[in-house]
């Protein structure tokens, strides 16, 4: 025998049994037996010691029928807490979650500046501040995870931030020199991908999910598992090149996807056009209710172009699920069947197609259940959205 085998195997019982704990929400210890097709014995040891680390907790149920009452367990959402953290454009988003993904505290604060030196500065004082407020229960703070709109390797060091200029930082390292807590860094759109996967889409292990807000990120989740690519730099997929010579991006080429289908860029245009000071989310709303013809072609433009880059995303990864992260595609009606129109390649193949209900907060919710997911040591886990 291999030495450690039976320390192994323990850790991989422990997991099984938590995971089909979160997924059920309240299982019995015979149930977890049927469930993981592990004996009684192992179940109960690995209880024991999952009460004795805080980990769950008992519950009787009351009933009416004769016999005796069945005893349930559950995780103990209360023993921790898990931060999510997203760095994007002009802002950083702070949230505080249980171990159920819950969300308990939330906090955002405006960026003045995009130098590194002053981001990293508001995150060690915040994570800090964080780290002492919330230490009223067992585990406190059990990790964070900060997502980076940029390129970030499988050694979670960040390449390349486009709209930040940042190359080659190493935030983790910098982060973990003055705080103690443990860091975790990734990319914002695997982040809102794994988020869509763990609240709302438990039955697919094939999930692509395009983020569109700044600029376009494409999430990948393939068997349950991010699909990174050589270096971890997969799903840039807002710099394919959509017009050839077409408008110039800051990856350096011209006619990339996201200048021409990411709702920034889109509201700038906008902005420029009527020659406005500023143009928001919510001007744009009212120019949608109100039935504004202009706003309504320039919709119809920008779904054709998110079409074009839809249509080639199907055709390469073949995808059973797909999410389109984006507020305007919450605003503007039958955005799915518009888009759907497009797609009329007789080779395309997927299931569904949906917008995100999540809002902007699907990358502080990814976020936080990555967390929760690294701390419990599950290969994955499937929770419910509470939106508060």
């Amino acid at each position: 025998m291999i030495t450690g085998d039976a320390a192994y195997i323990k850790k991989i019982n422990r997991s099984l049994i938590l995971e089909k704990i979160v997924e059920e929400g309240m299982i019995s210890r015979a149930d977890i037996s049927k469930a993981t097709a592990l004996t009684r014995a192992t179940v109960s040891a690995q209880v024991a010691d999952l009460l004795d680390d805080g980990l769950i907790i008992e519950t009787q149920l009351v009933h009416n029928t004769v016999g005796r009452k069945p005893i349930m367990l559950s995780l103990n959402a209360n023993a921790g807490y898990a931060l999510g953290i997203d760095v994007d454009y002009e802002q950083i988003s702070f949230t505080i979650s249980d171990l159920l993904g819950n969300p308990v505290s939330e906090r955002t604060i405006e960026c003045k500046s995009l130098d590194y030196d002053y981001i990293l500065q508001i995150l060690i004082e915040q994570i800090n501040l964080f780290d002492k407020e919330f230490n009223d229960n067992r585990y406190g703070i059990i990790g964070v995870v900060i997502a980076i709109h940029g390129l970030v390797g499988k050694d979670e060091k960040i390449h390349f931030v486009p709209r930040f200029l940042w190359r080659s930082v190493d935030l983790k390292a910098d982060l973990e020199k003055a705080c103690s807590l443990n860091i975790q860094i990734e990319n914002n759109a695997n982040i809102s991908a794994f988020a869509e996967r763990v609240f709302h889409h438990h039955e697919t292990n094939s999930l692509l999910c395009a983020t569109i807000y700044s600029g376009i990120g494409l999430g990948m989740i393939v068997d349950n598992h991010f699909f990174r690519g050589n270096d971890g730099f997969a799903g840039e997929i807002g710099h394919m090149i959509v017009v050839p010579h077409g408008r110039p991006c800051s990856c350096g080429n011209e006619g990339c996807w996201e200048q021409y289908a990411s709702e920034t860029v889109f509201l700038q245009n906008l902005k420029a056009e009527k020659n406005l000071s500023s143009f928001s989310y919510d001007d744009l709303q009212k120019l949608i209710e109100a039935g504004d013809k202009d706003i309504n072609e320039s919709l119809d433009q920008f779904i054709y172009y998110l079409s074009i880059g839809l249509n080639n995303m199907i055709n390469m990864y073949n995808p059973d699920t797909i999410v389109l992260d984006g507020e305007i595609l919450r605003l503007y009606p039958d955005a799915i069947e518009k888009i759907e129109e497009h797609l009329t390649s007789t080779i395309n193949h997927y299931r569904q197609l949906t917008v995100s209900s999540f809002g902007k907060r699907s990358v502080q919710m990814g976020a936080c259940a990555l967390a929760i997911k690294r701390f419990l040591g599950v290969p994955m886990i499937n929770l419910t959205y509470k939106n508060t």
